[in-house]
């Protein structure tokens, strides 16, 4: 072998350990953005599972409290098997970090909840659009919110579900359009 082949040998090993690197670099920052928004998810259905626990006696949805919009949920901790001790969510920790209900009323204000930003986002359009359209828009008119495709779906069709938005299928498609007041509900 001589020190030419043996030179080029070495340039195109040290080129595919560059390029290898930086793909394995691009790969790991994938997967912890998925993990960040996988622990968003978690954080959630925790909650949407302690409160199922909290009104499980409740047979009459219609007669479950509802929160009033900005007010803040306080999680209490659980007694965890183990020892491991109490686990908090994402909105206790905000409570016991000085954000109180006194203190955002009179300090900055509170951000809207995703369902009014959605029906809002709804109200522009005449035409049907897709929750995917939706998120986007929402990603761009609210750099600071970040909700998962899965939690704008949920929240579209609770708007479906309290006669906010109306639901269109065409073939596999579901798109949504805003009620306007005085019409009559007709979803699919």
């Amino acid at each position: 072998m001589t020190s030419r082949s043996a030179a080029t040998l070495r340039s195109r090993y040290v080129a595919q350990a560059a390029s290898d690197l930086e793909e394995n670099r691009r790969l790991q920052q994938q997967l912890a953005d998925r993990i960040s928004t996988l622990k968003q998810e978690e954080a959630l259905l925790a909650e949407i599972l302690k409160l199922a626990e909290q009104y499980e006696g409740f047979a009459d949805a219609s007669r479950l409290p509802e929160q009033l919009q900005g007010e803040p949920v306080v999680a209490k901790p659980k007694k965890t098997v183990g020892g491991a001790g109490p686990r908090r969510s994402v909105s206790a920790k905000t409570a016991s970090s000085g954000t109180t209900a006194k203190a955002g009323a009179k300090g900055k204000s509170r951000q809207p909840l995703l369902g009014d930003l959605l029906a809002d986002l709804l109200g522009q359009y005449d035409e049907p659009r897709l929750a995917k359209e939706l998120r986007d828009e929402l990603l761009e008119k609210h750099p600071d919110r970040n909700p998962t495709p899965q939690v704008v779906r949920n929240t579209l069709e609770s708007l479906v579900a309290k006669g906010r938005i109306r639901r269109h299928k065409q073939q596999r498609s579901v798109m949504y359009t805003l009620v306007k007041p005085g019409t009559a509900d007709g979803s699919d």
